[in-house]
């Protein structure tokens, strides 16, 4: 998985084409098993829930590439590398949770590769936190956290990708790239929605604390980051 930074002019409707026009085509033609990429384009121009903080450069794509083995990689860093200033790789075990069309809030995929995926994503990047010990940060994240937002959140899509190590220089120390599908922008902008409250502040309330004394317990809040994307499943695995 690549975390790519593009140049902060480059507008959202650019990143799209730049990345499904220039860059998969090339990635695709390196014969790779699959090729997925969360995209900052127009369509996904929704305030992240949690802002970064100001000034800081943001990650504009998440490419995310299966191959034989992460040895086999030089070529598709060159084709990222020369649209972008700045990449950060991970080698990452995948856990799909929850794909679509396994709960109440989405059908099964219909969509053909290389459409863009209904709804919105949100993608969370988080480092382990500092003072647990792994065992006990990924079976809270695993065991607790994951479940517990499955209950109260109209999530349709979960992705768990636990980080195994870096594979580039300076890449920022995250353990894990979280990506989660919701039905539709209400869904992520309406706290209602988000919390599957139904028009009950008691209730959006109560699962409002859930969430924040979860998330609080396996993640530091300084180091957190949030995105909001477009996902295109370019090439299934």
């Amino acid at each position: 998985m690549y975390l790519v930074w593009l140049d902060p002019e480059v507008s959202p409707t650019a990143v799209r084409t730049t990345m499904l026009d220039v860059v998969a085509p090339q990635i695709l033609a390196l014969g790779v098993h699959g090729l997925t990429m969360d995209l900052d384009d127009e369509d996904a121009q929704i305030p992240p829930l949690m802002p970064p903080p100001q000034g800081e450069p943001q990650v504009r794509a998440i490419v995310s590439v299966w191959v034989d083995a992460y040895d086999y990689r030089g070529d598709i860093e060159a084709v990222l590398g020369a649209h972008a200033p700045r990449l950060a790789g991970y080698q990452a075990v995948e856990s799909l949770y929850r794909d679509y069309g396994g709960n109440a809030w989405s059908a099964p995929r219909n969509w053909a590769d290389g459409e863009r995926s209904p709804g919105v994503l949100t993608v969370s990047l988080i480092e382990q936190k500092r003072g647990m010990e792994f065992e006990d940060w990924i079976r809270f994240w695993h065991d607790k956290q994951s479940p517990m937002s499955e209950a109260i959140q109209p999530r349709c899509r979960y992705v768990r990708n636990a980080i195994f190590r870096s594979i580039t220089p300076d890449a920022p120390p995250f353990r894990a790239i979280v990506e989660e599908g919701w039905p539709t922008t209400d869904h992520v902008t309406d706290p209602m929605k988000f919390y599957c409250a139904n028009g009950s502040a008691e209730t959006m309330n109560a699962n409002i604390n859930t969430m924040m004394e979860h998330v609080g317990t396996f993640i530091d809040f300084d180091s957190f980051r949030n995105l909001t994307l477009s996902e295109w499943i370019l090439k299934s695995v």
